[in-house]
């Protein structure tokens, strides 16, 4: 059984930094620096904020995490902007698909009126696919707003979902 819980910096470091490290390695869906060093998790991942999830097994193993925060500040604080990695190792096993819901349960929670995700990687279709089929639309391009790593420039989207009903 897996369990989403608040992270705690000094408890969980190691373990987020695991997966944040090995998924900025490929460079190719985030726009992290694959050399980003350890000692910035805090204002990536832990900035004050953000509130930070993990999610992790029965065991304590961490297997995936998330950040959600307001995307802007004071007048527009009140949309979500959140980010999600899930370690390569246990890549579809359904694990994304845990954390949006439980990033638009704990949105709507907090009384964020919407979702907007900045930087979505056109080329990251498993990505893609999973927000939409969560009801999120691309409301925007930047053309040739990643630098891809195989495939050169490529586009990013601008994605929101609004948690108004």
């Amino acid at each position: 059984m897996s369990l989403i819980r608040h992270a705690d910096f000094k408890n969980d470091l190691d373990g987020i930094w695991e997966i944040f490290s090995k998924v900025i390695q490929s460079g190719d869906t985030y726009v992290y620096d694959p050399k980003t060093p350890k000692e910035r998790l805090s204002d990536l991942w832990f900035a004050s904020s953000m509130d930070t999830f993990l999610l992790e097994n029965e065991t304590g193993e961490i297997l995936a995490t998330y950040f959600i925060k307001p995307n802007q500040i004071d007048l527009g604080n009140h949309i979500a902007n959140c980010g999600y990695m899930v370690h390569p190792d246990h890549h579809g096993k359904g694990l994304g698909k845990m954390l949006c819901e439980h990033s638009i349960s704990f949105a709507k929670e907090k009384g964020y009126t919407g979702i907007q995700f900045n930087c979505v990687v056109s080329t990251n279709l498993a990505a893609v696919h999973l927000w939409k089929k969560f009801g999120f639309s691309i409301i925007g391009v930047t053309p040739k707003g990643f630098r891809h790593p195989e495939k050169g420039f490529v586009d990013t989207y601008i994605m929101f979902k609004s948690l108004e009903e």
